[in-house]
C-alpha cells in the first residue's frame, strides 16, 4: 500500500512537472495585448499595429491594440505595472513614459527600471529644425551667430517633450538665448510656423520636412547623431556646429516585471522578426521611423542612460516639472 502511494504521488508530481513545461511550450495559448500610451493615429500607435499584424502571425495569436492615452503615458504604464507577468500585456511605448517623465514630472508612481522588463528597442524618429523664411540665417552657422547677436529675439515651438528638448539642449550647447512658445501638438506649430508666429520648430521628420521640401520653411539641421535616411539632404547638428549634438525621441517594447526569460525572449524573437520584414520597414519610413531592434540588456542600457540625459537636459535648461 505505501509503495502504491508513493508511486501516485510520484506519477501525480510527474504530471505536474509535464503540465506546467507544455504550459511554458504553448506560450502563447491566447491573445497578447499591445498597450500603447497614446492616441489611435499617432506614431507609436502606427508603429504597435504594423507591428503587431506580424508579431500576431509569427506567435499564431491575435495581438489586440490598447490605446490608453493621457497622462504623459502614465495611466498606460500603471497598467503594465499592474499586470499578471505572463507575456500577454506588452507595452509599445517612446522615450515619453521611459525617459522624459523621470525628469520632467514631479511624481513618476513607477519605476522605469524596475517595474519593467526590456524586450527590445523598436526605432527612433530623427527631429529636423526647420525655421521660418524670414530668418536671416541659411545655415546652423548662421543661425547660431545671429541668436548670440540677437538674443532672446528667435522663438521655437514645441508640442511633444523631444520637441522641446530638442530645442532647450540647442540652446545649453550653443549658448543661446531662445524663448520657448509651448503648444498642445506639434502640427499646430507648423501651422503657426508657416503663418510666422514663431521663429523655429524642431519636429520629426514627417511633420516638418514637408514644407521645407515645397519651399515655404527653411531646413537647417537634424537632430540625431548621424545623417537620417529620411532627411538626406540635412546635416546632423554634430557635425553643423554643435559638436556631440544628439537628441532622438524612440520607441521601445516592455513587459511587466519578472515576466519569465523564455517568455521575454519569444517576445523579442517575434518583434525583431517583424522590425525585418521587408514590408515593414518601407510603412514605418513613411511614418518618420526608423527601425531599429535590441536585446533586453541592451535597451536597459540605453534606457539608463536617456534617463541620465534628459535629467541633464532639464537641469541645465532649469525647466521646472510639471
Amino acid at each position: 500500500m505505501r509503495k502504491r502511494l508513493l508511486g501516485l504521488v510520484a506519477l501525480a508530481f510527474t504530471a505536474a512537472v509535464l503540465q506546467s513545461a507544455n504550459a511554458q511550450e504553448r506560450y502563447p495559448s491566447r491573445s497578447i495585448k499591445f498597450i500603447v500610451p497614446f492616441a489611435a493615429g499617432s506614431a507609436t500607435d502606427t508603429l504597435a499595429r504594423l507591428l503587431g499584424n506580424h508579431v500576431g502571425a509569427s506567435l499564431g495569436q491575435s495581438v489586440i491594440i490598447e490605446n490608453t492615452a493621457g497622462g504623459s503615458g502614465v495611466p498606460a504604464a500603471m497598467n503594465v505595472v499592474r499586470a499578471a507577468p505572463d507575456g500577454y500585456t506588452v507595452f509599445i511605448t517612446s522615450n515619453t513614459t521611459h525617459a522624459s517623465n523621470q525628469s520632467m514630472l514631479k511624481r513618476v508612481p513607477y519605476d522605469a527600471v524596475t517595474d519593467f522588463e526590456p524586450i527590445t528597442k523598436l526605432g527612433t524618429i530623427t527631429l529636423a529644425l526647420v525655421g521660418h523664411p524670414s530668418v536671416p540665417a541659411n545655415n546652423v552657422q548662421e543661425l547660431i551667430a545671429y541668436a548670440k547677436a540677437n538674443p532672446g529675439k528667435l522663438t521655437f515651438g514645441a508640442g511633444s517633450t523631444s520637441s522641446r528638448a530638442a530645442g532647450e539642449l540647442m540652446k545649453t550647447m550653443a549658448g543661446i538665448d531662445m524663448l520657448h512658445v509651448p503648444y498642445r501638438s506639434n502640427p499646430l506649430v507648423v501651422t503657426d510656423l508657416l503663418g510666422g508666429q514663431i521663429s523655429l520648430f524642431f519636429g520629426d521628420v514627417s511633420t516638418s520636412l514637408p514644407p521645407v521640401r515645397a519651399g515655404r520653411l527653411k531646413g537647417y539641421a537634424v537632430s540625431s547623431l548621424q545623417k537620417s535616411p529620411l532627411a538626406p539632404d540635412l546635416p546632423p547638428l554634430n557635425e553643423a556646429g554643435l559638436k556631440g549634438y544628439d537628441l532622438t525621441a524612440w520607441f521601445a517594447a516592455y513587459a511587466p516585471a519578472k515576466t519569465p526569460k523564455p517568455v521575454v525572449d519569444a517576445l523579442n524573437g517575434a518583434l525583431r522578426k517583424a522590425l525585418a520584414d521587408p514590408e515593414v520597414a518601407p510603412k514605418l519610413l513613411t511614418a518618420g521611423i526608423e527601425p531599429a531592434a535590441s536585446s533586453p540588456d541592451e535597451l536597459k542600457a540605453f534606457m539608463v542612460a536617456e534617463i541620465e540625459k534628459w535629467r541633464k537636459i532639464v537641469a541645465d535648461a532649469k525647466i521646472e516639472p510639471e
